[in-house]
C-alpha cells in the first residue's frame, strides 16, 4: 500500500532511479553511505568498457586530468553556490581539511590560535589538534550542546587577535544542526582569522551560498548525499581570492604548474588546482557526475524542501510513537535549523539499533544513546520512514 505523502510527492518518481529501494529493505542511513543510481551502473560498465578497456592511457587527454575541474565546477554550480574556479575533486576529507588548515594557519603568520567546538566531527578536531602540535599553535575549544552545535555568539566569545582559524561544520554529524555560515564566517574575519567550513553532512541535501556567504576554504565528502560510493574522492573550496597567496603542505606532481615536465622544482599551479597532490580518481568520480546531475534536474531547492519535510515526519513519528518510552529529540526542532539527518536519544538506544538492523532496518548509532536517522531526499521515502519507525516502536514495546 502506497503512503498518501509518496503519492503528494513530486520527486518521489525519483525513487525508482536508485539501486536497492527493494521495499522489504528500510534504509535510514543516507547520511552515511548514499544509494547508488542505476544509470551509474551502466555508466561504470560502458566506463571499463570504452574509456578505460577502450582508450586506456589515452584517457588522460580525453578528460581524465580535467575531471576534477569540470566536476567541481558542476558542483560549484549546483550545490555549492561557488563560481567556476573555485572548486576541485580529489583526495580524502581527511587529507583536504589537513592541508586547508596548514595552508589557512600558514596565511596568518603570528597568529596562535585555532578555533574549534568540542562536538566537531572527530577527524576535524584530531586534525586541528595536530596542525596546532606541528606548528606550535594552541587550540581553543568552543563547548556546545550536543543537541544543537556553535553559535555566533559562541563564536564571537572564543574569537580574537590570536586566532589564525576557525574551523566548524555547516551541519553537526551528531544532531543535524544548521550553522549560520554567514554570520560565523563576518564574525571571524571581523577579527581577522579565515574560516574552515566541513560540508560533509550538507552538500547535496543542505544548499549553500559559499560566495555570498564569504567563506574562505571549504571541504566535504562525497559518498553521503552525493551517493559516489564507498572511499569516494572528496570537494575542495578555495575563494578566488586566496588561490595565490596560499600554498598547501602535500606537494604532489598534479598540483605542480607542469604536472608532465616532471621537473626539479614544484611550483604551484594557479587557481584552485594548487590544492591538488595525486593521479585523479577517476573512477570514483563517475557516480558523482551521476548525483550531481539528478540534484541539478530535480532542482536544489526542491531538493531541500522534501529533506525538510521527510525530517519533520520523522520527528512527528517520534513524538507520537516513542516519547512515551522516553525517547527525547536531539536535533533542532525548527526544520531550518536542521539538516537531513535527526537523532534520537534514549540510554538503551545501542540495543535498539542492533535489533533494527537484524530486522532489515538500518540507521546508525552515535553516542551519547543517539539513534540516527538520515533521510537522503531523492532516494528516503514516507512509506520507508513509517515502516522504519514501526520497527522501533515495535522494539522499545519489548523491553
Amino acid at each position: 500500500m502506497r503512503h498518501a505523502l509518496d503519492d503528494a510527492d513530486p520527486l518521489a518518481p525519483l525513487r525508482d532511479r536508485f539501486v536497492g529501494t527493494d521495499p522489504s529493505l528500510v534504509y535510514l542511513d543516507g547520511n552515511s553511505l548514499g544509494r547508488p543510481l542505476k544509470v551509474t551502473v551502466d555508466r561504470m560498465r560502458a566506463f571499463m568498457q570504452d574509456e578505460w578497456g577502450g582508450r586506456l592511457i589515452r584517457g588522460w587527454d580525453e578528460g581524465w586530468f580535467e575531471l576534477p575541474f569540470t566536476l567541481g565546477n558542476e558542483l560549484g554550480r549546483v550545490c555549492l553556490g561557488a563560481a567556476p574556479g573555485q572548486v576541485v575533486v580529489g583526495d580524502s576529507t581527511t587529507v583536504l581539511i589537513y592541508k586547508l588548515m596548514r595552508a589557512a594557519v600558514a596565511a596568518r603568520p603570528g597568529r596562535t590560535e585555532i578555533v574549534i567546538d568540542r562536538d566537531n566531527f572527530p577527524t576535524d578536531r584530531y586534525l586541528a589538534m595536530g596542525v596546532a602540535a606541528e606548528c606550535g599553535l594552541t587550540v581553543r575549544w568552543i563547548d556546545v550542546d550536543t543537541s544543537a552545535g556553535a553559535t555566533v555568539d559562541q563564536v564571537a566569545a572564543a574569537v580574537g587577535e590570536q586566532t589564525a582559524l576557525v574551523a566548524l561544520s555547516h551541519v553537526s554529524y551528531r544532531s543535524a544542526w544548521i550553522a549560520d555560515v554567514p554570520a560565523i564566517t563576518e564574525v571571524a574575519h571581523d577579527a581577522g582569522a579565515l574560516v574552515l567550513w566541513d560540508l560533509c553532512h550538507s552538500v547535496g541535501a543542505v544548499p549553500a551560498e559559499l560566495d555570498a556567504w564569504g567563506v574562505d576554504l571549504a571541504a566535504g565528502c562525497t559518498y553521503k548525499y552525493l551517493n559516489g560510493g564507498p572511499g569516494s574522492p572528496a570537494i575542495c573550496y578555495v575563494a578566488e581570492r586566496h588561490q595565490e597567496s596560499m600554498t598547501q603542505p602535500i606537494q604532489g606532481w598534479i598540483g605542480n604548474t607542469d604536472p608532465m615536465l616532471m621537473g626539479p622544482n614544484y611550483v604551484p599551479a594557479t587557481g584552485v588546482g594548487r590544492f591538488l597532490s595525486g593521479t585523479p580518481a577517476v573512477v570514483g568520480m563517475l557516480a558523482i557526475q551521476d548525483m550531481v546531475a539528478l540534484i541539478d534536474e530535480a532542482g536544489p531547492d526542491a531538493a531541500r524542501k522534501k529533506s525538510e519535510q521527510l525530517t519533520s515526519y520523522a520527528v512527528d513519528l517520534a513524538d507520537e510513537h516513542l516519547t512515551p518510552y522516553g525517547v527525547t529529540l536531539a536535533s533542532p526542532r525548527d526544520p531550518e535549523r536542521r539538516g537531513g539527518h535527526v537523532t534520537l536519544r534514549h540510554r538503551r538506544m545501542r540495543e535498539v539499533v542492533d535489533a533494527l538492523w537484524e530486522r532489515e532496518v538500518l540507521p546508525d548509532y552515535r553516542d551519547p544513546g543517539g539513534l540516527r536517522i538520515g533521510l537522503s531526499p531523492l532516494s528516503t521515502s514516507y512509506d520507508e520512514v513509517e515502516r522504519g519507525f514501526e520497527q522501533v516502536r515495535s522494539i522499545f514495546e519489548s523491553f
